[in-house]
Formats: structure tokens, C-alpha cells, sequence
């Protein structure tokens, strides 16, 4: 009984380095890919928690969002250009939104 608890310890010393190591580094880049696009408060959290999740790639955890907050942004500005206002800037958004 002995032997066995001295060789899982022995295997714990070994492989605790290692994985400290790995999510050492994977925390490295989740917080640069979060300060490379600025983000902050709720965002930055959401981020974090799928960037350091075991299914969350950094790259692939924002590229959805920030796609769809480029088209708002985009098409805000483009409705402000029109002077679109009440039903025809909802239609203008609604349109501009999907294509």
C-alpha cells in the first residue's frame, strides 16, 4: 500500500508541472487576445470564461460577436448618413443587418 501511494505521488510531482504550464500559457493568450480587442467589464469576462474553457479557442470565441458588432457598427453609421429614421431606418437596419 506503501509502494502505491509513493508512485501516485511520484506521478502527481510529475504531472502537475506540466499542466500548471499549459494553462499558464493558455491564460497568457486569452489575456492578450482580450487586450488586443480592448475589451472590458462584462465582455472581457464572457471572453475569458470561453477562451479558457477546454472547447474555447481564443480566436474562435469573439470572431462571431465581434463580426456582427462590425456590421452594426457599419450599418449604424450608414443609416445616420441617410438621415434614415422610424420605419425606414428598422427596414434599412433589418436589411442591412442580413446581407
Amino acid at each position: 500500500m506503501k509502494k502505491l501511494f509513493v508512485l501516485v505521488c511520484l506521478g502527481l510531482m510529475f504531472t502537475a508541472p506540466a499542466f500548471a504550464g499549459a494553462q499558464q500559457d493558455k491564460m497568457k493568450s486569452c489575456n492578450k487576445d482580450a487586450k488586443e480587442k480592448a475589451l472590458m467589464g462584462d465582455e472581457r469576462k464572457a471572453f475569458m470564461k470561453s477562451c479558457l474553457s477546454k472547447e474555447g479557442t481564443p480566436a474562435a470565441a469573439m470572431e462571431k460577436k465581434s463580426t456582427q458588432q462590425e456590421k452594426m457598427k457599419s450599418c449604424n453609421k450608414d443609416a445616420k448618413t441617410k438621415a434614415l429614421k422610424g420605419d425606414e431606418r428598422k427596414k434599412f437596419m433589418s436589411d442591412c443587418l442580413r446581407g
